[in-house]
């Protein structure tokens, strides 16, 4: 018989749950809840979604902010974007069932990975271009998480001169240029208006000041990229997000190529859809690659 998997999303602000089977198919309704602000909220959400369905699957699979440890069973370390003592969080003792837990980006990278823009590619990296900046790699068909379960941060440096404070408490990292927030940088930056939004730039793009600002922004996402293809000679990047749709696909590709010294590389929109951390942390969990 084939297996399901019950998967919960966990983010700063919203939590979506719903059955997933082998194949990576949604076949529930997917439920959203506001994320609360406290530990025991947070908790109590999580036993009130597993005690409808847990009966019904076979495993719970958890996709979720902060980094995961290699037990796959808890998180590393605060998130900032969550109540502060989420990391002390007992998955395992949620459910009488199997309880297992992946960062979200890379439970999406796996779904992406399984059944998306990177399917037979052995090698692949995804940016996830939203508020902030997700990654996920995969090497040699599984996914690379380092000796502790932290791999994937995008926080390597832009610059070395200290300009842009990032969230991660350091200087100019690549999350503080290639984000959502970091177009709005940009933006003020170039524009010298500090009540200037991304939706300003986004639905100007074609005006000669808004088309700059997002020139600069996408070339500071260029130049993340190549540094990442000349480290790990992907097959492929797939971007993921709501930023990426604000990106030349074709640009990004044909630029990167022809600076790195690896060998060349695909650039991909990502196509596994908007629950792809849901889908991939259930695939995980029920052990499909």
């Amino acid at each position: 018989m084939a297996k399901k998997a019950l998967a919960i999303d966990v983010g700063g602000t919203k939590i979506y749950s719903a059955i997933v089977n082998e194949k990576g198919e949604i076949i529930s309704e997917v439920e959203k809840y506001l994320t609360p602000k406290t530990f025991n909220e947070i908790k109590a959400v999580f036993k009130e979604i597993i005690e409808k369905y847990e009966d019904l699957v076979d495993v719970i699979a958890f996709s979720t902010c902060g980094a995961v440890n290699n037990q796959n069973n808890g998180i590393l370390g605060s998130t900032g974007n969550i109540a502060k003592e989420y990391p002390a969080m007992d998955f395992k003792s949620l459910s009488k069932k199997t309880v297992f837990v992946e960062n979200d980006a890379n439970a999406a990278a796996w779904a992406e990975h399984v059944i998306g823009a990177s399917k037979e590619m052995p090698y692949s990296i995804m940016l996830t271009l939203g508020t902030g900046v997700g990654g996920g790699i995969i090497l040699d068909n599984k996914l690379y998480k380092g000796k502790n379960g932290a791999a994937g941060e995008m926080h390597f440096k832009m610059r070395t001169d200290k300009h842009r404070k990032c969230t991660c408490g350091s200087y100019d990292c690549f999350e503080a240029y290639a984000s959502g927030t970091g177009l709005k940088r940009t933006a003020e930056e170039i524009s010298g208006d500090s009540e200037i939004t991304t939706y300003d730039v986004v639905a100007n793009k074609d005006r000669p000041l808004m088309k700059k600002i997002l020139e600069k922004w996408q070339n500071d996402i260029l130049e993340g990229i190549i540094g990442l293809a000349n480290i790990f000679d992907p097959d492929c990047v797939v971007l993921s997000g709501s930023m990426a749709e604000f990106v030349d696909i074709d640009y990004l590709e044909k630029e990167a190529n022809k600076e790195i010294v690896t060998t060349p590389f695909r650039i991909v929109k990502a196509s596994a859809g908007n629950y792809s951390g849901m889908i991939g942390a259930a695939l995980l969990a029920l052990g499909v690659k």
